[in-house]
């Protein structure tokens, strides 16, 4: 059996947006983790499957990608609408203090949900992204993204991910590419296997300066007094080594762990980014449950 539930709840707009829910002890925020652009809920899965039971994980799913129902409006696959979407969700369910866990896109809404007050972010972990995101990133994210491809099998598929990301991950074996395969993509109902996200997530995307809302070194001066840990590959072509470093300035509470020769993103397994990870939820564990 699975270690999560399949979830739901609805988008201000009548969306059925899908998240999973990994049980955890209730005397702890819960984990909210958010996925980058083209990614899902199950780029968290070895992560929650390490801390279920301990914590509350909850992975969700953006608009337009996994289980949630794809937007009859395009444009509104934005971060601001993405943070509407998670604001409806904790209300939902109840949730005021949570734990706030993003890569790339979702390191975006992280910051947006802090700058707006969304709830009490008790910690937050920002995976190789930040307020200024690097061109050389940005022309080969908007290269790939909204470009379907169709493969007959999962080795077919592997060997494509491989060939567009041996710079990110030079050291990976088949086995690793396999895995990331299947999360990056599902088998559709004529058994070929497709990309796991609406192709049009790319129309806002492709419009200069729709990646993030301009004032976002503003939105990360929330974090300002929140434990953060900010994760960068060394490799990252979207998070710049000077911008990370200007970050730490910002984030007093703030840890850098650079992933060596791993580009975007790092994939949060990695040895010393698993013990940060632990390192920053033991503070969060010892921290008094407010009245």
């Amino acid at each position: 059996m699975p270690a999560f539930e399949n979830r739901y709840w609805e988008s201000g707009d009548g969306l059925k947006l899908h998240y999973r829910d990994y049980p955890g002890r209730d005397d702890r925020p819960p984990i909210l983790c958010m996925p980058g652009l083209t990614r899902n809920a199950r780029d968290y899965e070895n992560l929650a499957e390490r801390l279920v039971g301990e914590w509350r994980v909850i992975a969700v799913n953006f608009r337009g990608r996994g289980g949630s129902a794809y937007a009859k409006d395009p444009m509104t696959y934005t971060p601001a609408t993405y943070v509407e979407d998670v604001r409806t969700l904790l209300a939902t369910l109840g949730i005021e203090r949570y734990v706030a866990f993003g890569t790339s896109l979702g390191g975006i809404v992280t910051m947006l949900l802090a700058a707006g007050g969304v709830g009490t972010i008790a910690a937050a972990l920002l995976n190789d992204v930040g307020p200024e995101i690097e061109a050389a990133g940005l022309g080969r994210i908007r290269s790939y993204v909204g470009k379907a491809n169709v493969w007959p099998t999962w080795m077919h598929a592997a060997r494509a991910v491989q060939e567009g990301n041996a710079d990110v991950y030079p050291h990976w074996d088949i086995e690793q590419w396999l895995a990331m395969a299947k999360r990056l993509y599902r088998l559709n109902s004529s058994g070929r296997i497709v990309l796991d996200y609406d192709m049009k997530i790319a129309e806002p995307f492709r419009v200069p300066g729709s990646e993030a809302p301009p004032d976002m070194w503003e939105a990360l001066g929330a974090l300002a007094q929140v434990p953060t840990l900010l994760v960068r590959g060394s490799r990252s072509d979207v998070l710049g080594e000077r911008t990370a470093a200007r970050m730490m300035k910002v984030l007093k509470l703030g840890r850098l762990v650079t992933v060596p020769d791993v580009g975007h993103t790092p994939t949060l397994d990695e040895s010393p980014v698993v013990a940060a990870i632990d390192q920053l939820l033991a503070r969060v564990a010892k921290e008094p449950i407010p009245a």
